[in-house]
């Protein structure tokens, strides 16, 4: 499990263009999706915290907070800019941040409003993908250009425990199911 700054030391040219389409707007701006206690998916819109040191979300109570505090798995996907389709993928697991310290520093920074019932969680980045298709006027101008990294340190989980399961993709998902 890779923090953001790992993998941005490692990638930093990727991270920094992930970076600028999760911020494109601002404050962050992006679609999570989290795994449901039946085990389909939930999606949500999320203001993601980036730092040198972690990427972060403030979550309040809600579906999507239980299931983090579930299961952690998750995906951040950014929204589309209006001038392309470019997209931006992030996903690993989730982990609660307990430290007061990093908690006020990031509840300023993200201007997370103490009153509310929020919790902060630190993302971890087991892969990320970053899609660039050129300007949205030009249907058809070329093939998308596709930049994936994957953590060097994750272990894939034995084949025979993912057969076992039934048909699911790399972060839970049913695949099975076909999609609505």
């Amino acid at each position: 499990m890779a923090s953001w700054s790992d993998f941005a030391a490692d990638e930093p040219r990727l991270a920094d263009e992930i970076r600028l389409l999760m911020q494109q707007y601002g404050p962050g701006f992006g679609y999570l999706a989290t795994v449901r206690a039946d085990g389909g998916p939930r999606v949500h819109p999320v203001s993601p915290v980036i730092t040198d040191d972690g990427l972060y979300c403030f979550v309040i109570d809600s579906p999507k907070r239980r299931d983090l505090e579930r299961d952690g798995r998750y995906a951040l996907h950014s929204f589309p800019p209006e001038e392309s389709d470019d997209e931006a993928y992030v996903a690993g697991r989730a982990r609660p941040v307990t430290d007061p310290t990093t908690l006020a520093r990031l509840a300023e920074l993200g201007r997370a409003a103490p009153q509310v019932d929020w919790r902060l969680f630190e993302f971890t980045v087991d892969v990320a993908m970053l899609t660039r298709r050129g300007q949205a006027s030009q249907p058809g101008a070329g093939r998308p250009q596709v930049r994936v990294w994957l953590d060097p340190l994750a272990s894939a989980p034995p084949r025979h425990a993912v057969a076992a399961k039934g048909r699911r993709g790399r972060h839970g998902f049913d695949t099975r199911r076909p999609a609505a």
